[in-house]
C-alpha cells in the first residue's frame, strides 16, 4: 500500500461530487421525517393501531442511533469512499423494499436495515466533503453541507403529506431510487480513485453488544416514554436499568480496550468536547421546538397537518441563502461570534414565540419561523467546524460519527422532553384556571347567561367554557416551552466561549493505490 499526497478535486468534478454528496445526504436526512406524517395512513393501510404505526419511526432511529457512532471503525476497516456508496446503494435497495412491503412487521424489518445503512452517510458525507475540497474553501464544504441538513427536515413533512395524499404512501420510499442511485455512480466515479487507507482492525465484540443493547434500550425509552406514562410502567423501568447499566459498561470497556468501536478519546479534545456538547444542546432545545410548535397547532389551532407545515416552512428559506455566505466568511471571522448570533437569533425567536396568544396568524408563525432561519447555519455551520478543528484527517470519520451521534440522540431528548413539559404544563395551567371559575366569579356568570342567550343549553354552555379554558391552557403550556428554549440558547452563548481557536484543520488525507 503507497501512500502520496492527495490534490483536491477541482472544476467541474468537485460541483458533480458536492451534488453527488449532498443528495445522498438529503435523501436520507428527508426520510427521517418524511415518514412521520404518513404513519396514520400507513397504519390504517396495514390494519394497524396508531401507536403500533410508531415503529416504522422507531425501528429506524433506534438502528441508525446504534451504528452512527461506530461509523470511524467502519471506515478504518471498509475505506470512507466504499462505506458511503455501499450504505447509499443498501438505503435505496432498502427504501424500495419499504414501499413494497404488505405488513407492519415486514416494514419495521426494513426499516431496521434502512437506519443502520444511514448511520455511516451522515458522518461520511461530512468527511468526504472536507477531504476533498480545497482547503480555502472548506468552509463552504461545511455551509453546503449544513444547508442541506437543515433544510431537509423542514422540507420532509411537507413532502411527505403532498406525496401522502396525492398519490400513496408508498412513493415516500419510491422517490428515493433515482436520487440514490445518482448519488452512488457519480460519488464513486469520483472518488474510487481517492479511498482511504483501510485497517485490518480486530472486532470489539463485547463494545458492540453493549453500545446496541444500551443505545437500543435508550432509544426505545425515548420513543415509546410518552405513550407508556414514562415510570408508571415497569417497560421504562426495565428499559432504563438496561441502558444505564449497558451504556456504562460500555464507557469504561471503550476507555481500556486497544481496539475499540468508538474512539471516546476523541473528548479529550477541548474543541471537539465543547462543540459537540453545544451543537447537542442547541439541536436538543431546537428539535423540541420544532415537535410543539406544530404539534399546537394542529391539535388547538385546527390547522391541518398540510398547513402546518407551511407555516413552519420558512425556517428553512434563508439557511439555503446563507448557509454558502456563512462558509465563506468563516475564514476571516471568530467563529464562537458566528454561533454567538445564531444563538441570540435562536433565543430571541423563541422568548417572541413564548409572549404570543390564541389570536396568532398564520402569517405571524411564518415570519417568526423565516427570521429564525438566521439563526440555523450561524448555529451549525461553525459548530461543526469547531468541533472538528484540530484534528488529523484520519479521526474526521469518527469525530463526525460521534458527534452526530449524540446530536441525534438529543433530538430524541428534546422530542420527549419537551412533548412531556408541554402535557404536564398545560395540566398546571388549566388546575389554576378552573380554580377562578366557580359561581361566585361575575364573568363566569356573564358568559353563561351570554351563551344561554344564542340558545344553548347550560351543558352545553360549560362545555364551551372548557373547551376555551383547554386552549388557553396549551397556549401557556406552549409560551412556556419557547420561554425555557430561549433560556437554553443564551445560556449555551456563555459555553461556546470556552473553545479555543484557531479553529483549523491539521493533516493531509492519503491516497492508496
Amino acid at each position: 500500500m503507497k501512500s502520496e499526497t492527495l490534490k483536491p478535486v477541482e472544476g467541474p468534478a468537485l460541483v458533480l461530487m458536492t451534488v453527488a454528496v449532498s443528495l445522498g445526504i438529503f435523501m436520507n436526512v428527508l426520510d427521517t421525517s418524511i415518514a412521520n406524517v404518513a404513519i396514520p395512513t400507513i397504519a390504517g393501510n396495514m390494519a394497524v393501531s396508531a401507536d403500533q404505526g410508531t415503529w416504522v419511526i422507531t425501528s429506524f432511529t433506534v438502528s441508525m442511533a446504534i451504528v452512527l457512532p461506530i461509523t470511524g471503525w467502519l471506515a478504518r476497516r471498509f475505506g470512507e469512499v466504499r462505506l458511503f456508496c455501499f450504505s447509499t446503494l443498501l438505503f435505496t435497495l432498502a427504501s424500495i423494499l419499504c414501499g413494497l412491503s404488505t405488513s407492519l412487521p415486514m416494514l419495521v424489518v426494513f426499516r431496521v436495515i434502512q437506519g443502520a445503512v444511514a448511520g455511516p452517510m451522515i458522518p461520511l458525507s461530512q468527511s468526504l466533503l472536507l477531504a476533498h475540497f480545497p482547503p480555502e474553501k472548506q468552509g463552504l464544504a461545511t455551509g453546503l453541507w449544513a444547508m442541506v441538513a437543515v433544510a431537509a427536515p423542514v422540507i420532509g413533512p411537507i413532502l411527505g403529506g403532498y406525496i401522502t395524499d396525492t398519490y400513496s404512501w408508498p412513493w415516500i420510499f419510491y422517490i428515493n431510487l433515482p436520487v440514490g442511485l445518482f448519488s452512488v455512480y457519480f460519488t464513486w466515479a469520483i472518488l474510487r480513485d481517492r479511498e482511504t487507507e483501510r485497517e485490518k482492525l480486530p472486532i470489539d465484540y463485547i463494545g458492540l453488544i453493549l453500545l446496541a443493547i444500551g443505545v437500543g434500550c435508550l432509544q426505545i425509552l425515548l420513543d415509546q416514554g410518552k405513550d407508556l406514562d414514562w415510570f408508571n410502567s415497569n417497560v421504562i423501568w426495565i428499559l432504563t436499568i438496561i441502558s444505564t447499566i449497558s451504556l456504562s459498561f460500555f464507557i469504561v470497556w471503550e476507555l481500556t480496550e486497544a481496539h475499540p468501536i468508538v474512539d471516546l478519546t476523541l473528548f479529550k479534545s477541548r474543541n471537539f468536547t465543547i462543540g459537540t456538547v453545544a451543537i447537542s444542546l442547541g439541536y436538543m432545545t431546537f428539535f423540541g421546538s420544532v415537535v410543539v410548535l406544530p404539534l399546537w397547532l394542529q391539535t388547538q389551532m385546527n390547522y391541518t397537518a398540510t398547513w402546518a407545515g407551511l407555516a413552519t416552512a420558512p425556517l428553512g428559506i434563508l439557511p439555503i441563502i446563507l448557509s454558502p455566505l456563512i462558509g465563506r466568511v468563516m475564514s476571516c471571522v471568530d467563529l464562537r461570534i458566528i454561533v454567538s448570533i445564531g444563538f441570540l437569533f435562536f433565543g430571541g425567536c423563541s422568548f417572541w414565540l413564548s409572549m404570543f396568544n390564541t389570536d396568532i396568524t398564520f402569517g405571524q408563525v411564518a415570519l417568526i419561523r423565516f427570521v429564525q432561519g438566521v439563526g440555523a447555519p450561524c448555529f451549525f455551520i461553525p459548530l461543526i467546524t469547531m468541533l472538528l478543528s484540530g484534528l488529523p484527517n484520519n479521526r474526521i470519520a469518527s469525530a463526525a460519527g460521534l458527534s452526530n451521534f449524540t446530536r441525534i440522540l438529543a433530538g430524541s431528548f428534546g422530542t420527549s422532553i419537551s412533548v412531556t413539559l408541554w402535557t404536564h404544563r398545560e395540566s398546571i395551567h388549566q388546575s389554576k384556571l378552573v380554580e377562578s371559575l366557580t359561581s361566585y366569579n361575575l364573568q363566569m356568570g356573564h358568559a353563561l347567561k351570554q351563551l344561554q342567550a344564542l340558545g344553548l343549553s347550560i351543558n352545553s354552555s360549560f362545555a364551551q367554557i372548557t373547551n376555551v379554558v383547554v386552549r388557553q391552557a396549551y397556549m401557556l403550556a406552549t409560551n412556556d416551552v419557547f420561554w425555557v428554549s430561549g433560556f437554553i440558547f443564551f445560556s449555551l452563548l456563555i459555553l461556546v466561549w470556552f473553545a479555543r481557536p484557531p479553529f483549523l484543520a491539521k493533516g493531509t488525507r492519503p491516497a492508496v493505490d
